[in-house]
């Protein structure tokens, strides 16, 4: 039977360090006193009851006294204590004032510890691989003339020569704009590190075995060069675009996310070593305990690695003690110890998704191979089991990364499964010998090669079948129905094998039960089907149709332009006059979160609308202009920002990202700095979504447009897009080179009842002589932009 005991204890912790880590500080630490005032008394009650029964002479047969007191105490001990950690680290952060520093933009001056590989990043609008992330915990840093001390995680994000040098374990300085993202505090950078100090001697020998590795690999084909790394110990920066695609579109990502999977792997080879020599227990703990470690330090610990080493740890304790330890147990103990000491794991995918796979594999896939074992046999049961159980387990939280289904992640998984033990084997053995004997790895690589070639041809077979990708409604919703549905599925299935009567399938007899199994996936996939169906089928909402793209909303005289960035999610680019019309056009789109919030410049008909549409919204992230004027609507549109805990930051020109599913992308044209005239410092933005270019330029003058077609007239400028929202509601002031640059499709025009005589005709004529299609919100109402086919079309103007 399951052990679940701890269970509870774990994901109380789990979710309290989630919802502990996006609070202030005092709130957190008063809950965590309150926890401890509480776990007192559950002590002293404990105690009174236990002289109690001592004095009485024992207790009733069958009674286990204290064992509802010993669940209590240790749920609330567990609870007081990532209370307690989170309270700290957050009382130490915003002590030292990083948070407030990140929420305004600051300019710092960073010492910190490499803890990451350096990663390439592309610029998502050049397509040069120009710039490099990497995980570093502060050591200290200074901003605006003071210095402090303080601890934490940070992101930093490089342009330029030297961070391809940066080496994990080393002690560097860097000074960039400090900036929030989601849950994550970035530093933007734009000149090398400087580094202070090398890494130790272990590390500097972990990171040249690393290098060994990619140099064994050179003489290798292109998916060798990419996978066998990745597989052996994560190194995914040589991994081929188009191949890194299909994995995901198969879901067989995991392969390069060094996880539980390949620690079972590497931990089965050596334990399985120790017995073929026959070595005592004490001597397996340790060996095995020693490659673990030595694993863990080849591979980086990422969340989803210490997750496994201290699951690890927990099966290796328990064999120790010659108790080995249940699976549930096992995880739960190692999630209540890694969340405690780093609460922002519960927010980090992927320790979410190595956790629900391990709890998949251990509470699923014994029940379905003996279910399955009855028509397919044992081995080939198991092998169907485990990718199912790991799948039905993360799909659910995986549409919160890309609100998609993989329709072939099962046979991927089943067929890639074999060639993954022996790729990733001789994937760290090439990188043990690679220091010393070069030739060997790279012998040794080109057989994990031949391993990695069949993953990769799975992949791609798999993800060019149609419908390899399906749509799914995203966010929490898209998550629960997920779940919903696969839950429904089991307990259906569950539900038809007993009404059968159909008999626990003997393992080692291989009997046939009666038909119910093939009847059961009939109605599991009937299930998924109509699931898929109906999550396809999107009806009209308010007269908007359901693909929409673009939508310019009747806020009156103001704008709000609102991008679609995913289903029930979008940017969202200024939010119109006082009142709720923004918020109300949100509404009818079904925008449930905006990705991206910017805020052109801080007029009334551009931010007015702000707190309507904050409530009962997430706001992932707020750019803003730099120049604060006029100052009490700057003032009092930052604090209904901050006090909706969204991170706001000023952007660099040039600045870009994507948002969604990584499909839309937007990049900073032009940004105002302060004591620049307000409309002339509105952020020009440029977003692409689902192959439409789209330019807002806010409410630029003559002297911000000029300097803007100056820089897009550059070499390396923005060529032609299809849609512009048109400046300042249609003004007289228009530039005529900045028309001509941008030339437009569709040029939208938001602009309500107004004593300006807005839009004039010179902004109409001017764009519509470029050969525009000119729309209006004082006369369409509410503008509504789709794509079908390859063509942009316009619904919801007459």
């Amino acid at each position: 039977m399951t052990d679940l005991r701890l269970a509870p204890a774990a994901l109380t912790v789990w979710a309290a360090a989630a919802i502990a880590v996006g609070a202030r500080p005092a709130p957190v630490l008063v809950a965590s006193a309150v926890c401890a005032v509480l776990l007192a008394a559950l002590l002293c009650l404990d105690r009174r009851r236990a002289v109690r029964r001592s004095r009485s002479g024992g207790t009733t047969a069958g009674a286990r006294p204290g064992a509802v007191g010993g669940a209590a105490l240790l749920l609330v001990g567990c609870l007081t204590a990532v209370l307690v950690s989170a309270g700290a680290q957050l009382a130490s952060r915003s002590t030292a004032g990083l948070d407030g520093l990140a929420r305004t933009g600051a300019t710092a001056t960073v010492t910190a510890t490499v803890r990451s590989g350096v990663v390439p990043r592309t610029n998502p609008w050049s397509g040069a691989a120009d710039q490099h992330e990497v995980r570093v915990e502060l050591r200290g840093l200074e901003a605006r003339g003071v210095r402090t001390t303080t601890r934490g995680p940070l992101t930093v994000v490089g342009a330029g020569q030297g961070w391809a040098d940066v080496r994990y374990g080393g002690l560097v300085t860097a000074t960039g704009r400090l900036g929030v993202q989601g849950d994550r505090t970035v530093l933007r950078v734009d000149a090398a590190p400087r580094t202070v100090r090398a890494p130790p001697v272990l590390l500097r020998a972990v990171e040249s075995m690393r290098s060994d590795l990619l140099a064994a690999t050179d003489p290798l084909d292109a998916q060798a060069r990419g996978l066998v790394p990745g597989v052996a110990i994560g190194d995914t920066t040589r991994l081929d675009d188009d191949l890194d695609d299909a994995m995901r579109t198969t879901s067989l990502t995991h392969v390069t996310a060094v996880s539980g999977g390949h620690f079972a792997i590497v931990v089965a080879c050596v334990a399985g070593t120790c017995v073929a020599l026959r070595a005592p227990r004490w001597a397996r703990v340790g060996i095995t305990a020693l490659a673990t470690a030595g694993f863990v330090l080849l591979v980086h610990p990422e969340p989803s690695v210490v997750r496994a080493a201290a699951m690890g740890a927990v099966g290796l304790a328990g064999l120790a003690l010659g108790r080995p330890s249940r699976a549930i147990t096992a995880l739960s103990a190692a999630v209540v110890v890694l969340v405690v000491a780093d609460p922002w794991l519960a927010r980090s995918y992927g320790f979410v998704l190595s956790v629900a796979a391990t709890a998949g594999l251990a509470l699923g896939a014994a029940p379905l191979a003996r279910a399955l074992a009855a028509w397919c046999g044992r081995v080939l049961a198991h092998a169907i089991a485990l990718p199912v159980a790991a799948q039905a387990a993360c799909a659910p939280v995986l549409v919160l990364l890309d609100p998609s289904v993989s329709a072939y992640a099962v046979p991927a998984n089943l067929l890639a499964a074999p060639a993954l033990a022996p790729a990733t084997l001789l994937g760290v053995l090439a990188t043990l010998v690679a220091p010393s004997a070069p030739g060997t790895a790279t012998v040794v690589a080109w057989l994990a090669g031949r391993c990695t070639w069949w993953i990769a041809t799975v992949a791609r077979f798999f993800a060019d079948l149609p419908g390899a990708r399906l749509p799914w409604p995203g966010g929490w919703g898209g998550l629960v129905l997920l779940a919903a549905l696969t839950a429904t599925a089991v307990g259906l299935c569950a539900w038809l094998r007993r009404r059968s009567g159909a008999p626990q399938v003997d393992m080692s007899t291989g009997r046939r039960p009666r038909p119910v199994v093939l009847l059961a996936a009939a109605l599991v996939l009937g299930l998924v089907l109509g699931g898929l169906h109906a999550a396809r089928t999107v009806r009209d909402r308010g007269g908007v149709p359901g693909d929409w793209v673009v939508v310019a909303c009747d806020v009156g005289q103001g704008d709000a332009l609102v991008l679609r960035s995913g289903p029930g999610s979008a940017v969202v680019v200024d939010v119109g006059p006082a009142g709720d019309a923004a918020s109300r056009c949100l509404d009818l789109l079904g925008v449930r979160r905006v990705d991206l919030l910017v805020l052109s410049h801080f007029h009334a008909d551009h931010v007015g609308g702000l707190e309507p549409v904050l409530a009962g919204r997430t706001v992932q992230r707020a750019l803003v202009t730099g120049a604060r004027d006029p100052v009490h609507q700057a003032d009092q549109t930052l604090a209904a920002l901050d006090a909706a805990r969204v991170p706001v930051e000023v952007p660099e020109p040039g600045e870009s990202g994507t948002v969604g599913p990584g499909s839309v992308r937007w990049q900073v044209l032009q940004v105002g700095a302060q004591g620049q005239e307000a409309n002339d410092a509105s952020i020009a933005l440029r977003v692409e979504v689902e192959g439409v270019d789209v330019v807002a330029l806010g409410d630029l003058e003559d002297a911000g447009q000029g300097a803007l077609a100056a820089t897009l007239d550059a070499p390396g400028g923005v060529a032609a897009v299809d849609v512009v929202k048109v400046a300042h509601h249609g003004s007289s002031v228009q530039s005529d080179r900045l028309a001509r640059l941008l030339s437009p499709s569709v040029a939208l025009v938001s602009s309500g009842e107004n004593t300006y005589g807005h839009p004039t005709d010179r902004a109409l004529d001017l764009y519509r002589s470029g050969g525009a299609t000119v729309l209006r919100t004082d006369l369409c109402g509410p503008v509504v932009l789709v794509v079908r086919g390859d063509e942009l079309g316009v619904a919801g103007c007459p």
